[in-house]
This record gives structure tokens, sequence and C-alpha cells, in this order.
């Protein structure tokens, strides 16, 4: 098993390199981090185009007045597959590049990779911008799909190789971040653009430019990860990236020893990564590997995230206080996102799941229950505002337990549990399923929201409650160990402990030396 030179004989603990946090580590993984920011971005300015009444007269006049109908289903203002697809595509073609990027990535590495998916976001959102017809809409928004899906693969993954073991959770969690980050200057962009008449919309698909802009220069300025380099044979470069970002106090020699070992065996069982992926061997790392980002989805936060415009339009805010709606939701997000960075190596991974799922499941019953109550009744298209106003304050509590936990988990677990020699197809199979998921969840969720009615939050409380026993049973807590020394974790794990043990013994290795230096 890569990486098992971390894993002491006797109790299975880890080394500690030393070294500590270094002006180049932060400034590094923050432009890594930063990646996060189109994902962002995206995301919180589609909900609030999708409303705009400027856009909508310009590529939906149908919607347009099927919302100024007395006689619309509150639920179904806005149920259009062609207005769908215009969110969801972005995710189906994420989906296709973040598996190219895999393989990619194994060429010209992680840097080289988010370089590309910042070049192809910038082209997308200009031709978003000049969009004259529902057609540039999809180009525009499937080059920005590529672009997610390439920063994708390889930011998290990036982080997660460069950050000290003791803090990986932070830096990896700053992705999340930046996401967040994101998703607020959207939901301020739109607020503003909301009310230029005729042509605002373009504003706030154009200023997308702007995030792109910026991974396209920061991964100009940054190395690529030391295992990365290792992999493509450049040793000497590896040493010196690996000493530059853990500092003089590091041993540098005895991390890139450990990450040289790694590598080679990663060498001799190159082929065939993804078809490994499912074999016993790696039979831990693929159940929660894939069953973290597939929860995720079904917490149904990534439509509360787009849609939460169309939502508080749903409940009876009018266009401009739906997008304030929004900002105070994403500053909600933000805050969450902060206070889980912060605490997450101390907490561990595990109780923040716990938590954040609990709270977000008891969020979306109350939503449903209110909804059921007062939306749609009387004769009336919207519920009485103290209702509304009660959705909102849910809708907030529900993102900061998701802002705690799954929003940045998501990113962290999945980067750090695959031995190097699977990484990059694991990080992608993982993003790919996602991405899918999500286009699917968009495409449909205005059609469920208008057939389930108030029992789409139901349906996802339902999850929440099945997401958050899997994490109790089955998550091994990964806090403060290095990234090539997660054998260890899975040994010790009550159930997970007899793939890992069978695993190398089914492939013809007993892995009997891995504790010694």
């Amino acid at each position: 098993m890569a990486g098992g030179g971390f894993a002491a004989a006797g109790g299975g603990s880890a080394r500690d390199y030393g070294g500590g946090i270094t002006f180049s580590v932060v400034v590094t993984s923050l432009m890594a981090a930063s990646c996060g920011l189109i994902f962002g971005y995206d995301s919180g300015v589609t909900g609030g185009v999708t409303q705009m009444e400027s856009f909508l007269s310009k590529f939906f006049p149908e919607v347009l007045r099927g919302m100024k109908s007395a006689r619309r289903d509150a639920y179904c203002k806005y149920d259009n597959q062609w207005l769908t697809a215009f969110s969801s595509s972005l995710f189906i073609a994420g989906t296709l590049s973040s598996l190219v990027a895999s393989r990619v990535a194994r060429a010209v590495g992680r840097q080289a990779i988010m370089l590309l998916g910042g070049a192809m976001f910038l082209t997308g959102s200009i031709i978003n911008a000049a969009a004259v017809n529902i057609a540039m809409l999809i180009i525009g928004r499937m080059l920005l799909g590529f672009g997610l899906g390439f920063t994708l693969q390889s930011a998290p993954v990036y982080l997660s190789e460069t950050a000290p073991a003791r803090w990986r959770g932070a830096f990896t969690s700053a992705y999340n971040a930046f996401v967040v980050i994101g998703i607020l200057s959207a939901t301020i962009t739109n607020y503003f653009t909301n009310r230029i008449p005729g042509w605002g919309w373009r504003v706030s698909l154009g200023l997308a430019a702007v995030p792109g802009t910026i991974i396209v220069a920061g991964s100009l300025f940054i190395p690529d990860t030391p295992s990365s380099l290792v992999l493509r044979g450049h040793h000497d470069r590896a040493r010196a990236a690996l000493q530059r970002i853990r500092g003089a106090g590091a041993d540098v020699d005895a991390e890139l020893k450990d990450i040289v070992r790694a590598v080679d065996e990663a060498r001799q069982n190159e082929a065939g990564a993804f078809r490994r992926l499912f074999s016993r061997r790696y039979r831990h790392c693929l159940a929660v590997g894939l069953g973290i980002p597939v929860f995720y989805e079904f917490t149904g936060m990534i439509v509360i995230s787009i849609f939460s415009p169309v939502l508080f339009r749903t409940v009876g805010f009018n266009s401009q206080k739906a997008i304030l709606g929004s900002v105070i939701n994403s500053m909600t997000n933000l805050a969450s996102t902060l206070l889980s960075t912060s605490v997450m190596d101390r907490t561990g991974r595990r109780p923040l799941f716990i938590v954040g799922g609990v709270g977000m499941m008891l969020c979306e019953v109350a939503i449903s229950w209110i909804m059921a109550d007062h939306l749609g009744k009387h004769q009336g298209v919207t519920m009485p505002r103290s209702y509304a106003t009660g959705v909102l304050v849910l809708i907030c509590l529900c993102t900061f337990s998701f802002g705690l936990s799954w929003a940045p988990l998501r990113w962290v677990v999945p980067s750090e549990i695959y031995p190097v020699e699977v990484r990059s197809a694991g990080q992608a199979l993982s993003i790919s399923v996602a991405l899918c998921l999500s286009f699917v969840e968009l495409q449909v969720f205005i059609a469920l929201l208008c057939a389930m009615k108030y029992g789409v939050f139901l349906f996802y409380a339902g999850w929440l409650l099945t997401m958050t026993i899997f994490v109790a049973a089955f998550l091994p807590e990964t806090k403060g160990m290095p990234i090539e020394a997660m054998r260890s974790v899975w040994e010790r794990h009550w159930y997970w402990k007899r793939f890992v043990n069978d695993g190398d013994h089914h492939d013809g290795r007993v892995v009997a030396d891995e504790g010694t230096d």
C-alpha cells in the first residue's frame, strides 16, 4: 500500500516531519484554493439571473408570462426545461472534463490543469455575456463547465498534497471558503445589476471573467506539488518545492523519501487505475470517496444555493428582496465556513458531519411544514410575509449547518483518503459523479418542486438522516494524519480494516515492513 512508511509498526501512529506554516505554503495554497471562486461565482450568479425579468424577457418570455398569471401554481412559476438546462448544462460538461483532467494531470501536473481550467472558464464567461440566443448561452455554459471540471479535479488534491498534515483540514477547506466568497460576490452583483433594465444580466454573467482571470494569473505563479513533480520524474524540483513550502525546520529529506516510495509503488500499478479502484483492495476508499459526494448532492443545498432567489420569489418576495435574501444567505454561509475552517482540525471531521447533518434535517422538515400550511392556500399564490420571513430564517440556519459541515468537508475528505497510485483517478471519479448528479438534480428540481411541492424538502430530509447514519458508522477520523499514512486510519476502523488487510494478501504481498523507515 502506498505511503506505508508513515505507519508505526506497533500503533499505527504517523511521523511528524516538523516545520510549520510558512509564508510560501500559505500563498501557494491560497492561490490554489481561489479556484473555488469560479464554482462559487457561477453557483451564485445563475440563480439570481434566472429570475431577473430582463433575462427572462430576452430568452424565456413564456416563463415571464406564466409568473404574472394569477392562475399559475405557486410552486410551478419557473417550470421550464430550457431554463433549467441553462443552469444544469454546466455540470454535464464538468462531468466529462473532470474525467479527462485526471489523465492529463499525470502528464502535465496539477498546476497546468488549473491554468487550463481558468482559461476555459474565462472564455465561457465572455460568450455568456455576449449571448444573443439560447444556443450561445448553452455553449458558454459548457465552456464554463469544462473549466470547472478541470479545476475541481486538481485544486482540492493540490491543497491536500501541499498542506502540512497537522493543518490539512483548514488548508483544504479554504477551497470551500473561496466557493462561498464567490457565491457572496455573485449575489451582491445580482442585487445591483437587477436594477439595470434590459442588460443587467449581461454584467452579472460577464463578471465571471474576473475570477477566471484570477485563476489564470495565479496558476502562472505557483509551483506544482511535490507528489506530482516526483510522479513526472522531477525529483530535484520536488525537493526544492518541498523545502520552500515546509520551511527550514522541516525534515524534508524524510518526507521526500516517503513521497518517492509512494510514487514508486504508484508507477508499478500505474495501468488500469480506474479499474483497480473497484477492486477489494480499494473498496474502503471507493465507498467513502463516492459516498460523500453522492450524499452531498442529496443534502438539497446545491439547489438551495443556486435557486435560493427562485425559492424566495416562490414564497412571496419581489425580485430585489429575493436577491437580498440570497445575499444574507451567502453571508451566513461564509461565516459558518470560516468557523468550520478554524475548528475542523481540532474537533475532527466526523463530529462536524454529524452535527451539520442533524441541523440541516431539522431545518428542512420545518421548511416543508411551513410551506405545506401556508403556500398556495386561501386562493393566494404566495404566503403571509411573516411565514415567508420564517422560511428565509430557516434556509439561513440550514445553510449555516451546511457551511459548518458538509460544504467544506465534502472537499477535504475525498481528497485525502486515496493512496497516490489511484488518487487522480479517485478524485476524478468523485468529481464526475458529483457533477453528473448536480446536472440531474438541477435539471429536475424545478419540476420536482412543481410536482412534489413542499414534499421535496422532506425528500432531502430523509437523505440527510441516511447520510448522518452512514458517517457515524463508516467514516474514519482522518484529522492530523499525513496523507501518505491513511492506511493506519483504515486499519483501525471496525469495518474497513478487513478490506485493507485482505486486499494486501489478495495482491500476493504482505505489507510487513511498512512501519519502518
